[in-house]
């Protein structure tokens, strides 16, 4: 996949983990697709190195989409926790 491929794929993934965990998140469109593709990133890296599972080089391909999904979620939570009090 090239770039915009990856850019999309997080803004995608980040949107579907800010809808996946609801409430007051510390950020907007920008912040989520920063959050979604270093989740992508992460959650293809995880994927590769925990559960040996290769992550495939087509956008529509399922184990990619749930692992950069999961990599989002775990990220937003960690966000969450990070950023989420300053609002108050």
């Amino acid at each position: 996949m090239g770039i915009v491929s990856w850019i999309i794929l997080g803004l995608l993934a980040g949107a579907i983990a800010k809808l996946l965990l609801p409430g007051k998140d510390p950020g907007g469109i920008i912040v989520t697709t920063l959050i979604g593709i270093a989740g992508s990133f992460i959650g293809g890296w995880l994927s590769t190195k925990i559960l040996h599972r290769s992550i495939s080089v087509h956008f529509f391909d399922l184990p990619t989409w749930i692992s950069a999904i999961a990599g989002s979620l775990a990220l937003l939570i960690v966000y969450r926790l990070i950023f989420g009090k300053s609002r108050d």
